[in-house]
């Protein structure tokens, strides 16, 4: 059995000062797309986990990936042990991007585990397991568009969201969250603000409402890595291009079109003036179902 474990995007990310327990309050609408990694589960005599792909040589040594903790999450709370899987994933997103790429990955791999073993576990319970993940699991095992709240584990869907075109840009610079965030706090914190919802959930009203949002991680981002800065201007200069913000604590940027063709012709330049950028040309929120 195989799935998409679509790319996360943080179309804005409202950011609160670190609370007592460790954790910022944040405020976004989360949107997934249509490209991603792809995790494939079957039986085995033990668990197990291959790493293929352009970016699986990162993960390569990684001894405890997110998969595996989940699946061993999976089997206590089946109360059937250590599941026997074998699973591999087609790494195909860049690491540390911004994208919920690790957490994706492993929600993928439960629903999949939850398939192959027969056990019959429904969205709640597996929700409660992908826990073991971080505060992103629950969001990213629904994989749907969705206002996230609290620690981003208060979800809400957002179902009038259409689908956006959108180019992926990927600078090729490591962007750690933990380093992010620790610039943004001596930055001085903003609050965790959610705002009204757009008034028309069509294409121009959504970016026009986008626009007036943002991303409270993005300049700390940029201080760290400049490179990110550089991605959103060449992004900048793309024709037919509505928005361009980072997503999450990035280094991924993404640029919303009037059309996936004017995305993916942006694409086509961007990656004939930069070979070593990431890019991807996809569609944020369609459908809102598992992407």
């Amino acid at each position: 059995m195989s799935a998409l474990a679509p790319a996360k995007v943080n179309l804005f990310l409202h950011v609160g000062p670190l609370a007592a327990d460790g954790y910022h309050p944040l405020s976004s609408l989360v949107a997934f797309a249509d490209v991603g990694d792809v995790v494939t589960v079957s039986r085995g005599d033990r668990l197990s986990l291959a790493v293929t792909g352009p970016f699986g040589a990162a993960l390569a040594r990684e001894g405890d990936n997110l998969i595996l903790r989940a699946l061993r999450a999976l089997g206590d709370a089946a109360g059937i042990g250590e599941p026997r899987l074998a699973v591999t994933l087609d790494k195909r997103l860049p690491i540390a991007a911004g994208l919920g790429g690790g957490s994706s990955d492993a929600a993928a791999a439960l629903r999949l585990a939850d398939r192959a073993l027969s056990l019959g576990m429904d969205e709640a319970a597996l929700a409660e397991v992908s826990r073991v993940i971080g505060a992103d699991g629950p969001m990213c095992l629904r994989a749907r568009t969705a206002w996230a709240e609290g620690i981003g584990d208060v979800l809400t869907d957002a179902p009038e969201m259409p689908g956006l075109p959108v180019l992926l840009v990927n600078p090729g610079v490591p962007s750690p969250t933990g380093a992010v965030y620790r610039a943004y706090d001596a930055g001085g914190a903003g609050q965790a603000d959610r705002p009204p919802d757009p008034a028309i959930w069509k294409l121009p009203e959504v970016v026009s409402w986008l626009a007036r949002q943002r991303n409270d991680l993005q300049a700390p981002a940029i201080g760290l890595q400049p490179e990110i800065g550089r991605a959103l201007d060449a992004l900048g200069e793309s024709e037919g291009l509505m928005l361009a913000r980072m997503s999450g604590s990035g280094a991924t940027v993404f640029g919303v079109f009037g059309s996936l063709d004017e995305a993916r012709d942006a694409g086509t330049r961007l990656r004939s003036q930069y070979p070593g950028w990431w890019l991807s040309s996809c569609i944020l929120g369609a459908g809102n179902g598992n992407a």
